[in-house]
């Protein structure tokens, strides 16, 4: 789901969305201090230079881009009879670095990239104060969440080593080798990753090959703030002696509670 902000560079208020944490940048929003308006997104994107930059833009990025249909638009463009718009682009090439929006914060939204080629296009004042602004904006975010991802992270590294100790009095057994002790954390590992994410380490990696790191460094806020609980919880029923498959059970009721009332409280801060 997009989530929006606003960047202010001059007179100009800018909706920023971000699709799968990649920031759209409002052009539309960016013409509203300039003679003519949202019309220069027409004139801008009829211009053979844009449309040569969008194309490469487009091959580098998108595995998808209809690189034969953008010979087609290359080929007329600059003649008489040539009109383009943002519409169009996207459905004759399935472009993804421009996006159409109906409704509230609705217009062009353009990959960060493109909306700083376009910045340019309109002014090169425009442009300098929009990356500012813009990078700004992403310093403060990522201060923030740096600042709080930590706290969280830090907590589920001191919990794990309560949780690690556990496993080590109760279900290792003695004169055991180093790979059948690190079999049985993986496994208890997995045992809290299942329970929270429905999926392990192992599973996690084969379906995002692409990304680097561990299941648990792409978890939310309140995902951390629940498998420190977890933690906690699964170390005192592991010296209860409680069987994995009841762990199992128990500790996916927690996250399953746990989850919903974390989300709910946000979703009333939210309201208030």
């Amino acid at each position: 789901m997009a989530k929006g902000r606003i960047l202010q560079v001059l007179q100009s208020k800018i909706n920023v969305i971000t699709e799968r944490e990649i920031d759209y940048i409002c052009i539309t929003d960016m013409t509203t201090s300039f003679k003519d308006g949202s019309s220069l997104i027409g004139k801008w994107i009829t211009n053979k230079n844009t449309l040569e930059y969008l194309g490469v833009w487009e091959n580098i990025n998108n595995p998808n881009f209809n690189y034969p249909e953008f010979g087609v638009i290359k080929q007329n463009a600059g003649t008489n009879r040539f009109i383009m718009s943002s519409g169009q682009w996207i459905e004759r090439t399935k472009a993804i670095g421009l996006k159409t929006k109906p409704g509230r914060y609705g217009g062009t939204y353009a990959h960060k990239d493109i909306a700083f080629h376009f910045a340019m296009w309109l002014s090169p004042e425009f442009q300098i104060y929009l990356i500012n602004e813009f990078q700004r904006l992403k310093n403060d975010e990522n201060n923030r969440l740096k600042i709080e991802w930590s706290i969280q992270r830090t907590l589920a590294k001191v919990n794990y080593l309560i949780h690690t100790d556990a496993i080590k009095e109760n279900l290792v057994p003695q004169l055991i080798s180093k790979e059948q002790i690190s079999f049985v954390y993986s496994n208890e590992a997995d045992l809290l990753n299942v329970a929270l994410f429905g999926v392990t380490a192992k599973e996690w990696r084969e379906q995002n090959q692409e990304k680097s790191g561990n299941l648990r460094d792409y978890a939310t806020l309140e995902q951390l703030v629940v498998l420190s609980n977890m933690e906690s919880i699964n170390a005192l029923m592991i010296q209860q002696g409680i069987s994995q498959e009841e762990r199992l059970t128990q500790l996916n009721k927690v996250a399953i509670t746990q989850m919903k009332s974390l989300l709910e409280n946000k979703s009333t801060k939210k309201i208030k």
